[in-house]
């Protein structure tokens, strides 16, 4: 069984909020798309409008939306997350992922997430926070291999663009996912993009532990229902 996580990319505020009262109550988890136009062509909310509502959130003048029934990761798509990460922390996110192709030099991917893991150890101020490491589709496998034991999931892009919901899942991914679990069994591995009903059972076989769905859930007529129907196939 594989936790069922579903993916917002919130156009404003309000489609934010919209979208995490559809998921409160059915989901422990969402996951959060974060764009600023630096790593893909758009970028979205906060970075693409008004952001003094965000800025309320990490200030501490208000809470994020339905933070009392949800949690939340951050899926940072961004050239610096070093700039935005601790926005995103103090915001309430407990995982954090950046994208291995964030940084053209491995030392200083490995250095920041070193600075990551250890904000978050025993005795910092964000306790118990996840970092996760983001590869994507055409990047090749042995450029993650380093760096996998630095992060605490591995966070597998299954889709050929980022940045964007609706994308065909690519099912090239099913062998990488395979190959990572033989050199790396214990590692969390989550799966992002293209997921749908059709699919998933393959990606469950497979082996990942999280599976992230956007375009299925809210692109579909009931987004309430597409995730019951998630979690019912997923408790099959």
């Amino acid at each position: 069984m594989s936790e069922i996580i579903p993916a917002i990319l919130p156009k404003d505020f309000e489609d934010l909020e919209e979208k995490l009262g559809m998921m409160a109550g059915k989901v422990p988890m969402v996951h959060i798309d974060i764009t600023n136009g630096t790593m893909t062509p758009d970028s979205n909310w906060p970075y693409s409008g008004d952001i003094r509502e965000f800025l309320k959130v990490t200030e501490e003048v208000e809470g994020f939306p339905f933070w009392e029934d949800l949690s939340f990761e951050a899926h940072l798509m961004v050239s610096k997350p070093e700039e935005i990460v601790e926005d995103w922390i103090k915001a309430g996110a407990e995982r954090v992922t950046i994208h291995l192709e964030s940084y053209d030099d491995p030392s200083e991917l490995s250095r920041f997430l070193a600075i990551l893991k250890n904000r978050f150890k025993e005795g910092a101020a964000f306790l118990g926070v996840e970092v996760g490491l983001a590869i994507d589709m055409e990047t090749p496998l042995d450029r993650l291999y380093p760096h996998v034991l630095e992060a605490d999931y591995i966070h597998l892009m299954s889709i050929d663009r980022i940045g964007k919901q609706g994308a065909e899942f690519d099912p090239k991914v099913l062998e990488r996912i395979k190959l990572l679990k033989e050199k790396f069994p214990d590692t969390i591995v989550s799966i992002d993009g293209g997921v749908t009903l059709e699919n998933i059972e393959s990606i469950k076989e497979a082996g990942v532990e999280r599976v992230i769905i956007g375009s299925a859930i809210f692109g579909a007529n009931d987004p309430e229902k597409a995730v019951l129907d998630f979690l019912d196939v997923n408790y099959t």
